[in-house]
């Protein structure tokens, strides 16, 4: 009894949609894929697959089957791997999952020099901002940016992730630069929705000491580029990490503020799901990527003097 075969026959039907697109993928013909899909539902004794003239749709039997196949064939692919050796060419569909300004800006000419390197990794690479269950999504790694929760995943840390309060230069002319935190008060701060905290900015003074600031005003947005844009408009004073904000200022489109105070440090990790095997070509991936953005990341450059 092949299951193995009926598991990777019963996948590929599903992501492909048809009987003949996935004999096709499999090399085999369609009576023998639609025989072995009988066979396997008469098996399991349930039906897995709702089919029409027009479409097949997964029974709710079948959603489940399928989520379970796709981690089974993922850990017997990633265990051969593993086996075979640590040092095997990595190889294989890598799919990863990162916010959306980091992915845009600096992840996305990283795969393209990872994939020149490694030619036989395949990529799907899906961005957002929103926070996704690696297996059940199936990812097989993801890129995340500020302090983590506490979970069943692995974390690497690839480099510190920095902030910047900053506006520009007609604002602060018309405005005025805040000497200290509390002047912050007196001032139109534009708010990044997705922090963990929007309207509560912490500062941390050269000398140790700690200050937290209830900050207000008329703009919030939930990206990282939209917010810079903004602030560079002069609508008023930003806090973002300083891989969005460093080619503003290096620019001269924005000016830091507040620089005798610090904002927190945070960091960008890349998680991936704990397995005894790791393969290689998600370490391999996350290797390149540690080698890239760290230990000290080239985006920072532009802000060195500020940072020391």
């Amino acid at each position: 009894m092949d299951r193995l075969g009926d598991m990777s026959a019963f996948v590929r039907v599903v992501e492909a949609k048809t009987f003949t697109a996935a004999a096709e993928r499999l090399g085999w013909s369609k009576s023998v894929v639609s025989r072995r899909l009988s066979d396997l539902e008469e098996r399991l004794g349930v039906r897995l697959l709702n089919r029409s003239t027009r479409r097949l749709s997964l029974t709710e039997a079948g959603q489940a089957y399928y989520e379970r196949c796709t981690r089974i064939l993922t850990d017997v692919e990633e265990t051969e791997e593993a086996v075979a050796s640590l040092h095997t060419e990595p190889r294989g569909q890598l799919r990863v999952n990162a916010p959306m300004t980091f992915g845009i800006r600096h992840l996305a000419p990283a795969i393209t020099a990872f994939m020149e390197a490694h030619p036989r990794v395949d990529v799907d690479l899906v961005l957002n901002d929103r926070f996704v269950d690696l297996i059940d999504e199936g990812f097989d790694l993801a890129l995340r940016i500020g302090t983590l929760a506490d979970s069943m995943l692995v974390a690497r840390k690839l480099a510190v992730c920095r902030r910047v309060a900053c506006a520009s230069p007609a604002y602060i002319a018309i405005h005025g630069a805040p000497e200290a935190p509390g002047d912050l008060a007196d001032h139109d701060c534009l708010i990044y929705t997705n922090s963990a905290s929007p309207d509560l900015w912490r500062f941390a003074a050269r000398d140790g000491t700690e200050s937290a600031v209830r900050v207000k005003g008329r703009l919030r947005v939930n990206n990282g580029d939209a917010l810079r844009e903004c602030a560079a408009a002069g609508l008023g004073i930003v806090q973002l990490p300083s891989f969005i904000v460093a080619e503003a200022v290096a620019a001269g489109r924005l000016v830091p503020v507040l620089c005798d105070w610090r904002l927190a440090d945070t960091a960008v990790h890349a998680v991936y799901p704990h397995n005894r095997y790791l393969s290689t070509k998600v370490r391999a991936f996350v290797d390149f990527l540690a080698g890239r953005f760290g230990p000290e990341p080239y985006w920072d450059e532009p802000l060195r003097n500020l940072f020391r």
